[in-house]
């Protein structure tokens, strides 16, 4: 459907004004459903490979069990990883009028992916940046959300193109960052703070992955990454520290098996720091 819209668009250039006619009516479907969202918010990274999906799919997730009608949105194009996490299977369904239906993970929490738009899970995706920009923009405005309290998006990693089409595509949304301690992480993630106020983005706060954690043989706590990289960056870049989730190989296996840890073990470690994450989260809004 939506490399139909896509082709519809192209072919409406040779027509004077039929581009902008379409561009207009995009435009009006995108701000048709998000007006329906009280929060958007944009789960961001300065680089890849620091957790930011997985911590996406739980934030999502938590909210959703603690009543908050939500919605977890990969918009990824290179690496979209929700739909694993999620345990999502096979593509999703069309609306009467013609929009996405979120895949119901459970009661109050949809979920789409745009690895549920491509036939094969392994394809790459080798566009240059106005395709891209335009699949972000139907995308987000071909979901049938419904009314929301959260729309968790899944931002692209670093600072260019991508993330610079969502922003601009959510124009009321705020972003958390998300960092892991050590040094070569956490000079990404001060340019993503730049990015945040370069283009007037709203900082919620940042989180500190893969923490420091305790041995499961001798409690003894180990910092694999370091520790406290996270609040002395908050804190020099004048932004609110969210919390530090603990490194955790549980976190690792139940996202293989398509199913959030904090679903999964409530008692787990990295569950119970993310749980209180999650509060300081609803707390800033």
């Amino acid at each position: 459907m939506i490399h139909d819209s896509m082709d519809s668009a192209k072919k409406k250039t040779a027509c004077g004004g039929g581009m902008a006619s379409a561009a207009d009516k995009q435009q009006d479907m995108i701000r048709e459903t998000l007006s329906k969202i009280k929060n958007k918010i944009f789960i961001m990274s300065g680089k890849g490979g620091v957790g930011k999906s997985s911590i996406a799919a739980n934030i999502a997730t938590g909210l959703a069990d603690k009543g908050f009608k939500t919605g977890l949105m990969d918009v990824d194009l290179h690496g979209p990883s929700i739909a694993k996490i999620m345990g999502l299977d096979g593509m999703l369904g069309i609306s009467p009028n013609r929009k996405l239906l979120p895949y119901k993970h459970s009661e109050n929490l949809g979920v789409v992916s745009m690895q549920s738009l491509m036939q094969d899970a392994d394809q790459a995706v080798i566009w240059r940046g106005p395709a891209k920009a335009g699949m972000i923009q139907q995308f987000v405005g071909q979901v049938e959300w419904g009314n929301l309290d959260f729309l968790i998006i899944d931002a692209p990693p670093g600072t260019g193109d991508e993330p610079l089409t969502v922003v601009q595509t959510v124009t009321d949304a705020q972003a958390i960052v998300v960092t892991t301690p050590q040094e070569v992480a956490l000079s990404d993630v001060r340019k993503s703070i730049n990015f945040c106020e370069t283009v007037k983005l709203p900082v919620i706060g940042l989180i500190e992955n893969m923490g420091p954690f305790k041995c499961p043989g001798c409690d003894h706590v180990i910092a694999l990454f370091k520790s406290g990289g996270g609040i002395k960056t908050a804190e020099a870049m004048n932004i609110k520290f969210l919390g530090t989730l603990p490194f955790s190989p549980e976190v690792v296996i139940a996202s293989d098996d398509g199913t959030p840890i904090i679903t999964k073990n409530r008692n787990n470690d990295f569950s119970m720091a993310l749980d209180a994450i999650i509060g300081n989260i609803v707390a800033s809004l």
